[in-house]
């Protein structure tokens, strides 16, 4: 079954249920509320025609039609009784001996009386007391409990139409609400479909709120991070084979010379010369790639410490000295701040070195490192004063044999990202003013 149909079952079902239950209640509660209440309209009437019978003389006949015609107006089944005398004094009911077994068979001395029964037909009852100086009377007034029950049939029958009423909107309501929180669901579906077939140009923006929304946000991330590593890899397998090929057909092309004696005597040794070079640069480029391998897998061990920067960063300085005086770089320090963190530290050590000997490789005259702290991060900043970072590289700068003008293997920085990243860190590097460029690593505390 489709969720969208499984939510909108559960609402209705769960709506169905509070309905029936709160409509139970009402019922089992109705009758005896009108029964109330019917008493309190009796007693009220009561009381006009207690005042009436006490101000008039009901000796004369005018008197007594008007005390009728009042009881018809108020629509009211009532008798009064002389408990001194033991008769009835009027009555708006013909049939007196229903009056005689009310009187012998119900205490008329008791204001809060049940329901009274006669011939199959039970009956509301209100007794209001009244006193004169030469007697004392009971007021009975009467309704028939039939015609609550109607009251009370109508009031459930008009309870059962809003209830159904209620459970079809609830079911178009709760059918719209499902359907508004199923359909981003669904395109998610079908995007994480596309996603799957690669198909990373064909993905279109997901419009919801919430934890919807916030997990759309995740698959774009993840299929923008996807296709990145696609096309990383592929460019990898291009540019690795391109970084092969060429020391692989100088050698080729030296040793194929030497050996049908193109090349002789000096031309033979320059030869030898440069193949021992490009054997040594394949060296490096495989041992490299090798190592980002390993680093990728989770196969590779760390051991993790904690670390003071101040004396790793004075190891760089020793490691960086030499290559900076080479290539006339001045490479300083400052503001390096006695701060310790969990790290692998020979492979700090190569990532830091890896990112400082880009920086001297591509700066004019400088290259600075500066390691601060906040409360919530610890930040190592390198910067340069050279031309700074391609735009076009600036999105691939990490990746494997991605690489300027002046870079050598293109692998250099793919290595100091991994090894922060496994060691907890992130790195992002940009351009400053005005001109230079900036990597930033940061470790959050």
């Amino acid at each position: 079954m489709r969720l969208q149909n499984q939510l909108t079952i559960a609402f209705t079902s769960l709506l169905v249920v509070i309905m029936a239950i709160t409509g139970i209640t009402i019922y089992s509660q109705m009758l005896q509320m009108l029964i109330k209440d019917e008493q309190r309209q009796l007693e009220d009437s009561g009381e006009l025609i207690v005042n009436f019978i006490l101000s008039q003389d009901l000796n004369s006949t005018a008197n007594v039609h008007r005390l009728l015609s009042m009881l018809e107006e108020y629509n009211l089944q009532v008798f009064a009784y002389d408990e001194v005398d033991h008769r009835i004094i009027f009555s708006s009911i013909p049939d007196a001996n229903t009056i005689e077994r009310w009187v012998n068979y119900y205490d008329l001395r008791n204001e809060e009386q049940p329901l009274w029964e006669a011939g199959g037909e039970k009956y509301v009852v209100s007794i209001i007391p009244f006193y004169t100086p030469f007697t004392s009377q009971q007021l009975v007034l009467l309704t028939p409990l039939d015609d609550l029950q109607e009251v009370q049939k109508s009031l459930i029958n008009r309870l059962t139409l809003i209830f159904l009423i209620g459970i079809i909107a609830a079911v178009l309501i709760s059918n719209y609400l499902t359907r508004t929180l199923v359909t981003p669901l669904t395109k998610l579906r079908k995007k994480l479909k596309k996603v799957e077939k690669r198909e990373f140009d064909q993905l279109e923006e997901i419009k919801a709120t919430g934890e919807i929304k916030e997990v759309a946000q995740s698959v774009d991330d993840m299929a923008k991070e996807l296709k990145s590593y696609i096309q990383s890899q592929r460019h990898f397998f291009q540019n690795a084979s391109h970084e092969l090929k060429t020391p692989l057909m100088t050698i080729q092309g030296y040793a194929e010379g030497i050996r049908d004696g193109i090349f002789q005597g000096k031309d033979a040794e320059r030869g030898y010369d440069v193949m021992v070079e490009e054997i040594n640069r394949l060296k490096k480029i495989i041992n490299e790639i090798i190592l980002l391998a390993k680093l990728d897998s989770e196969a590779e061990p760390y051991q993790f410490k904690e670390v003071s920067l101040v004396r790793m960063t004075e190891q760089i300085e020793d490691r960086a000295l030499a290559i900076a005086k080479e290539r006339n770089v001045t490479f300083q320090m400052k503001n390096v701040e006695e701060i310790t963190i969990t790290i692998d530290e020979e492979k700090f050590l190569r990532a830091l070195m890896n990112i400082v000997t880009n920086s001297i490789r591509h700066a004019k005259s400088i290259v600075e490192l500066n390691v601060s702290s906040d409360n919530t991060k610890v930040m190592i900043e390198i910067t340069d004063d050279g031309e700074g970072i391609d735009p076009d590289l600036m999105d691939q700068l990490f990746h494997r044999f991605v690489k300027g003008t002046t870079g050598e293997t293109g692998l250099g920085l793919a290595i100091a990202r991994a090894i922060i990243e496994k060691s907890g860190g992130k790195i992002k590097a940009g351009n400053i003013e005005p001109h230079g460029a900036k990597f930033t690593i940061v470790f959050m505390k």
